[in-house]
């Protein structure tokens, strides 16, 4: 079965730092793509983050500059830095992981249970 368990979520103040992390079990790790994906109140889910299975990286416009996606396949676990946190970043934050990032995207894959990120001006 797979899991994915993401922690570090919190509250935090405008300008502050989060670092979130999802270790995954289940899956053989190095060979999925795994991402973040955060859905803010009221609003749909959305990409912040993706990392393939070869290390490339992409990033939503929004979160450029501010966070890293990165991932230690020898513990199974994928990190995102968020710097700079601003307000409009508060939300449930995801880890998702797939073979492939379209999969994610589209919701399928393997997702975790979420944790929260709270940013107060």
């Amino acid at each position: 079965q797979v899991q994915l368990v993401e922690s570090g979520g919190g509250l935090v103040q405008a300008g502050g730092s989060l670092r979130l992390s999802c270790a995954a079990s289940g899956i053989i790790f190095r060979l999925n793509a795994v991402g973040w994906y955060r859905q803010p109140p009221g609003k749909q889910r959305e990409m912040v983050a993706t990392i393939t299975r070869g290390g490339s990286t992409d990033y939503a416009e929004s979160v450029k500059g501010r966070f890293t996606i990165s991932r230690d396949n020898a513990k199974n676990t994928v990190y995102l830095q968020m710097n700079s946190l601003k307000p409009e970043d508060t939300a449930v934050y995801y880890c998702a992981a797939a073979v492939e990032i379209a999969t994610m995207t589209s919701g399928r894959g393997s997702w975790g249970q979420g944790t929260q990120v709270f940013v107060s001006s």
